[in-house]
């Protein structure tokens, strides 16, 4: 530990998924008591464990509730402020939901589920801990490269993340009387997230286009994007706000692959020849 974060406490949602906890393990590697929030108690319980196994008596909490449902938000963020009296960094990493689906085989719910699971967690999350974050503090919303490549078939993603990236611009406004700073990271491809997006020929296609991730032969890690995170918590960016870093081999270098081929397999070729041609299958 270098103790660069001593005497805060952050709150991450979506604690127990690769990129919470990889981003946890950092926090509390410099200093940070940590709350987690998720939705499973036994995915919590293990991410606990990793988290104090990484780093030796450092103060960790657990909550197990719905970031989307802002009663289980609320007292999860009060024993997060709890723990030490206050409340310095908050990370809402919720997301994920839609995967790779044609707009005209889209629905109402699922869209609607991923403005849900992405943006309107990301909000709640937000608005109630703002509050709390007296002393001002730092909130680090996870968006994705989908916001600004162009990305067919992944419709719902990118319009969620996108939704973030102007929620945290204006959060960004609006919170920095109270010297709290909102931005953001754009993870590329990382291991642990959308099963569909690690598919091997996924994988190839990124690997295959993005410099780093040619010359390195790998995609993201969440340790990878938990740096970049740790960097717009702590005192090392104070003077940055309003932004979105993106920690991705250098995709968004290039346009993204074309996977139609690989989303032909889920949805059938027929299907995709229809609606790429703008008609309902």
């Amino acid at each position: 530990m270098n103790n660069l974060l001593a005497g805060q406490t952050a709150f991450i949602t979506g604690g127990s998924g690769s990129i919470g906890l990889a981003t946890a393990k950092r926090l509390a590697e410099d200093g940070a008591a940590v709350l987690l929030m998720g939705r499973g108690q036994a995915a919590l319980d293990k991410a606990r464990d990793a988290v104090l196994q990484h780093a030796p008596g450092a103060k960790v909490e657990i909550f197990a509730g719905d970031a989307c449902v802002e009663a289980d938000v609320e007292a999860a963020a009060k024993q997060a402020h709890a723990m030490q009296g206050r409340l310095d960094i908050l990370v809402p990493t919720v997301g994920g939901g839609g995967g790779f689906k044609p707009i005209l085989l889209n629905d109402v719910a699922s869209f609607r589920e991923s403005m849900d699971r992405n943006l309107v967690s990301a909000f709640i999350a937000a608005k109630t801990c703002v509050p709390l974050m007296t002393h001002g503090g730092a909130i680090v919303f996870l968006s994705a490269t989908s916001a600004r490549l162009g990305i067919a078939w992944l419709s719902a993603g990118a319009t969620a993340k996108s939704g973030i990236e102007g929620f945290m611009r204006s959060a960004a406004e609006e919170f920095g009387a109270a010297n709290i700073r909102c931005n953001a990271v754009r993870p590329g491809l990382t291991v642990g997230g959308n099963a569909a997006l690690m598919a091997p020929e996924v994988k190839q296609a990124y690997m295959d286009q993005s410099p780093l991730a040619k010359a390195q032969n790998r995609v993201g890690k969440p340790e990878d994007i938990a740096q970049a995170i740790r960097f717009l918590a702590g005192p090392e960016s104070s003077w940055i706000t309003g932004q979105s870093i993106a920690v991705d081999g250098g995709n968004e270098l290039r346009r993204n692959p074309d996977l139609f081929d690989m989303v032909a397999k889920v949805h059938g070729k027929p299907a995709m020849d229809a609606v790429r041609q703008g008609r309902k299958p």
